[in-house]
């Protein structure tokens, strides 16, 4: 596979290169924190296509404490870069879903260890408010700090469809109250979701583009075992329009075009095992093979993040 080291787009990796000038890597973290669409707060069952298995590593339970899981991560990690410092990320689920004073001891858990250089939370934009902003807001000035929302859609009938619980709204009130505090904003965005054709996803990327935004993780729509779209897949496949590797190239190609061209782009795809894995399969295919093509695209095609970008407001 021919590599074309100059990219095309605003790539996460040359962020951290320039931001930390050393190698980085993320410890993913499991809190025992669950979600509004879970416990009935707002629903039971939690988003359709979620099976968090996907991507929880073998140290990350929620039976241990944050420095035992920091500790198992960096011992893991440590095996092949004996240097390189952490960012704890607050991974599986909704991790700003509880009290202030519980929040404020598990970051601060994890901002104490000697290795860790910052924290990464992954929620939902209807679990934030003004005190844990203005909390990770002071721990910004002295540790790294990013905050990153599930969006997966910007149209509230995908959003319902998917039993998300929270509306595109939602996600722009979030933002507003994030921004300008010293906290890099980062959002998830699915392409490919039930319902949603090839104009939709494009107009994620320019609704996307009016928020305070740094960084975006993209990735394709995935069936997965013990999910309740895996039970929808299999009574009525005809309603999903699954992406074949070939088609998700030049539409997420397509999509960074219409991208602001600041955002850094975290992640193309996701990689789920194969065990899990219903649909779509790519035959094996790895992430960063996936880079490489869809960089390639970009360069072969003349296109690159932005180019078809146009300013504009809500």
């Amino acid at each position: 596979m021919t590599v074309n080291k100059k990219k095309r787009y605003n790539d996460y990796s040359s962020y951290i290169k320039s931001k930390f000038n050393q190698r980085i890597q993320k410890i993913s973290l499991d809190t025992g924190f669950t979600c509004p669409n879970r416990d009935g707060t707002k629903g039971i069952g939690g988003c359709t296509y979620c099976n968090n298995s996907s991507f929880s590593p073998h140290y990350c339970s929620p039976k241990k404490t944050i420095k035992e899981q920091l500790e198992e991560g960096i011992l893991f990690f440590s095996k092949k870069y004996k240097t390189q410092k952490y960012l704890a990320y607050f991974q599986s689920y909704t991790n700003t879903y509880s009290g202030i004073e519980t929040l404020k001891k598990m970051y601060s858990e994890a901002t104490d260890h000697p290795n860790i250089i910052g924290i990464v939370i992954g929620t939902r934009p209807d679990c934030i408010d003004n005190s844990i902003i203005s909390f990770l807001s002071e721990l910004s000035k002295t540790k790294y700090v990013s905050l990153e929302f599930g969006i997966e859609s910007t149209i509230d009938r995908t959003l319902k469809l998917i039993n998300r619980c929270h509306t595109f709204e939602d996600t722009i009130h979030a933002f507003k109250i994030s921004k300008n505090k010293g906290i890099m904003l980062g959002a998830h965005l699915i392409l490919g979701l039930p319902e949603e054709n090839e104009e939709d996803m494009i107009e994620h990327a320019k609704k996307i583009s009016l928020l305070p935004i740094n960084t975006l993780k993209i990735h394709q729509l995935q069936i997965l075992k013990n999910t309740m779209m895996a039970i929808q897949y299999k009574k009525e496949s005809s309603k999903f329009n699954l992406l074949s590797l070939e088609k998700y190239i030049p539409l997420v190609c397509k999509f960074v075009c219409y991208l602001r061209p600041d955002i850094i782009i975290d992640r193309f795809v996701a990689e789920s095992p194969k065990e899990i894995l219903i649909a779509p399969q790519w035959n094996g295919i790895k992430n960063f093979e996936i880079v490489i093509l869809i960089n390639n695209y970009l360069t072969e095609n003349n296109l690159w993040q932005g180019k078809y970008y146009k300013k504009q407001k809500f």
